[in-house]
């Protein structure tokens, strides 16, 4: 069977056993957490980028599955500053990758976008015309689990790119409090070290804790060139309004945020508790 994620139950021993006067005891070390392996199960190429499929821990295999890529990858063009896109009938198909990159295991097919924005965050989310039973009976491939709370700084990341069928791993080197890149500007933005030197191509492939295996944000984009707050050319403002530009380094959108907007059934409920992302403003 096809499996994402390696569990390894082996309890380490952290240093020697040390030897006290008779009648004392050892003191062993606590076990060390299970390691994950992070491969492409659960890995989509779009036409343009990359993304995953992907469920929240109350999904039902029974629901329609969800796949996660970017907002600026949507079929449609890049949504502009301020602009959310909801519940959008959509035909878009993506490619359905096997554990080892190497081949497409189906074609999957939405029915319905169910939400784009490159507004506080970059992220849009697919709903497809098949269930999460259905696509593990047939290819054997279990969805990402998306995390549904803030992650936390230092983690082991890996990021998943469907387009390039390469796997870049790095650790979550802070928050940008704002990261602006010509017209957008995305809040609380995932900061990667320099080891994830992504590249075009690779946008909206997952960022996975590879401590827990579960996705914590959605690649988007880094800064090439040392340009300053211009496109291809991110930068950072913290909360006094100070520019940082950091060259060659690449940033991710949280995900929770948009997580918490999945009601049962795979539907959009931007009223949630939890659910953070810009709501669509009404027609004038």
């Amino acid at each position: 069977m096809f499996r994402r994620i390696l569990g390894v139950a082996t309890a380490a021993l952290i240093g020697a056993a040390t030897l006290t006067a008779p009648g004392s005891s050892t003191a062993l070390a606590a076990p060390a957490p299970p390691k994950v392996a992070v491969d492409f199960t659960g890995i989509v190429a779009l036409n343009n980028c990359s993304g995953s499929l992907v469920r929240t821990p109350s999904a039902a295999d029974t629901d329609p599955a969800l796949v996660l890529t970017n907002g600026h990858c949507y079929e449609g063009g890049q949504p502009g500053a301020g602009q959310v896109i909801t519940n959008r009938a959509s035909s878009r198909t993506f490619s359905l990758l096997d554990p080892s990159g190497s081949r497409t295991l189906a074609t999957l097919r939405a029915t319905t976008l169910l939400y784009a924005t490159m507004t506080d965050t970059d992220a849009a989310i697919y709903k497809l015309n098949t269930t999460y039973a259905a696509i593990q009976q047939s290819y054997k491939t279990p969805a990402l689990q998306l995390l549904t709370d803030h992650p936390t700084s230092g983690a082991d990341l890996r990021v998943v790119s469907g387009y390039w069928k390469r796997i870049y791993s790095c650790r979550l080197d802070g928050f940008a409090y704002r990261v602006r890149e010509a017209a957008w500007t995305w809040k609380d933005s995932l900061r990667y070290t320099s080891e994830c030197n992504v590249i075009g191509g690779t946008s909206g492939s997952p960022v996975i804790d590879a401590g827990t295996g579960k996705v914590v944000g959605a690649n988007n984009t880094i800064n090439e060139s040392g340009g300053r707050c211009t496109l291809n050319n991110p930068c950072e403002v913290d909360e006094a309004g100070k520019v940082t530009v950091r060259p060659n380094i690449g940033y991710a959108q949280q995900t929770y945020t948009l997580a918490n907007c999945i009601a049962p059934g795979s539907t959009l409920d931007l009223n949630r508790a939890g659910c953070t992302v810009p709501k669509r403003r009404p027609a004038a």
